[in-house]
């Protein structure tokens, strides 16, 4: 059983990415449905959260079903970071997460996310800060380091375990790579079967598919895997992974009317979370991975992408159902090569 702190998680736990402008609720919520194990937040700025700007408290919104969840914040100073713990805290999550490893430039330029990576002292100590200022249990998501000469991650888990993290996850990449190239999964093996390692390493990075969840698990020995982009428009992979590490078979890929029902439910619960406008926008990027693989899509995504209109939006999907469902094998096929 892999724990975080006493949060218990299962044998083998699948998690979902906090991915900005993704991870919300709505979102979360289809993950949740698929068998995702735990989810975190969105990144949340400690100086948004402690100067109760709207966008960064809104993102502390958790819901019952969403159980066991961690709320990630990100940031460079002393102090805020520990203020922000406390309000965290406030917001009862089961953990919280502290992003060290965003490479977004406008983030890493203030020191914050991977930006760290460059300063291992600083992360050690504001890390122990955190965790000196909260009950709740701590874990730390980071890179093998800011580039190729600086891969210090086997010091750092060490370190980062020392001040009392409870688990740690780690993305294949340096911050140079952005997300570029394969990730190197090596040394995220080597913590994991480190034998000074006693907190759960979970792994990040081109997870994509169940045989690569497994083999991954296999290889590198981790505690767990957590999920981010492939996760985008496909929550099915959360099941798709667990059926195969159960069975060793490969699920029949979703059918139309399940991918409608999930866009739609998506879709609905976005406008009344975020309003129609901001809504629809960031409805927008799911779609495409929604319908992957679907013939002659394009005109419907087009429109998907365009359209304003809330209800016009829903007409559109379920015209998509009623013109796919009759091509079922055909997409199962498509889908499966």
């Amino acid at each position: 059983m892999v724990k975080i702190g006493s949060v218990e998680l299962g044998d083998f736990p699948l998690l979902l990415a906090p991915m900005e402008d993704v991870s919300d609720p709505p979102f979360r919520a289809l993950c949740k449905d698929q068998g995702c194990d735990m989810m975190y937040t969105e990144f949340i700025s400690v100086e948004g959260l402690i100067r109760d700007a709207t966008k960064s408290v809104q993102k502390l919104d958790i819901y019952p079903e969403e159980r066991p969840i961690g709320v990630q914040i990100f940031g460079a100073k002393l102090d805020s970071m520990m203020r922000a713990a406390e309000i965290v805290e406030e917001a009862q999550p089961e953990v919280l997460d502290i992003n060290f490893g965003c490479p977004v430039k406008k983030v890493v330029c203030k020191m914050a996310g991977a930006g760290i990576l460059q300063d291992i002292p600083r992360m050690v100590e504001l890390t122990k800060a955190v965790v000196d200022s909260t009950k709740l249990p701590v874990t730390v998501k980071t890179r093998l380091g800011w580039d190729d000469n600086t891969k210090y991650i086997e010091e750092v888990a060490e370190r980062l375990q020392d001040v009392g993290i409870k688990a740690l996850s780690i993305h294949g990449r340096t911050r140079k790579q952005m997300y570029k190239g394969e990730a190197d999964w090596t040394l995220i093996g080597k913590i994991a079967q480190n034998p000074k390692i006693h907190i759960p390493i979970f792994g990040n990075g081109d997870i994509d598919s169940p045989q690569k969840a497994v083999e991954y698990k296999n290889r590198y020995g981790v505690d767990g895997v957590m999920i981010g982009r492939a996760s985008i428009g496909n929550p099915w992979i959360f099941r798709e992974i667990k059926h195969y590490i159960k069975t060793g078979e490969i699920l029949d890929p979703p059918t139309v009317t399940e991918r409608v029902a999930a866009a739609s439910q998506h879709l609905r619960h976005s406008l009344e979370w975020k309003g129609d406008k901001l809504g629809v926008l960031e409805m927008r990027r799911h779609y495409t991975n929604y319908f992957r693989g679907f013939p002659n899509i394009k005109p419907f995504r087009t429109k998907l992408v365009t359209e304003h209109d809330p209800e016009v939006l829903f007409d559109i999907l379920e015209e998509i159902r009623d013109v796919y469902a009759e091509k079922e094998d055909v997409l199962a096929g498509s889908q499966h090569a």
